[in-house]
């Protein structure tokens, strides 16, 4: 049975969580994570789990879900959109992991949203002020991105 990092090492596991909360849509893996709190991966690793009960890629996609969650809900973008917005690069693997967390695929939730009936706010919007990541380039986000800063 494990048990939970050390009090002295604590700070260190929040830090990294703390990155991977603010920088979920970029492409994070386990040494980023552990190189933020100061750590060995292995060491990181094992005692992220112990702490919080998941490792840190599943921490870094269930933050991506939620994220997701919210944009559907509340914004016109598609699912393909959404899903590069919160920094899944394969709609595939999004689509997988969103019905795995949320037990729906993300447009069955979309829809399900859309149809109560609540003002979406627009995609251009959101990348005009920063509240959705930028895509990669050459992507419908990305153009869409574009069209709304032509600066």
């Amino acid at each position: 049975m494990e048990r939970r990092a050390p009090d002295d090492v604590l700070v260190h596991l929040r830090r990294a969580r703390d990155h991977a909360d603010r920088h979920y849509a970029e492409p994070l893996d386990l040494d980023a994570l552990a190189a933020e709190a100061r750590l060995s991966k292995y060491h990181f690793l094992r005692l992220f789990r112990a702490t919080y009960g998941v490792t840190p890629a599943g921490y870094v996609s269930r933050r991506r879900i939620e994220r997701a969650q919210d944009l559907l809900r509340a914004t016109n973008l598609t699912v393909t959109e959404v899903c590069h917005a919160v920094g899944f690069s394969s709609l595939g693997s999004f689509s997988s992991r969103f019905r795995t967390v949320v037990g729906q695929s993300p447009s069955e939730y979309q829809a399900r949203y859309a149809a109560t009936g609540a003002p979406h706010i627009p995609g251009c919007v959101l990348f005009m002020w920063g509240l959705a990541e930028s895509a990669p380039a050459g992507s419908a986000t990305q153009e869409k991105h574009e069209a709304a800063d032509p600066s």
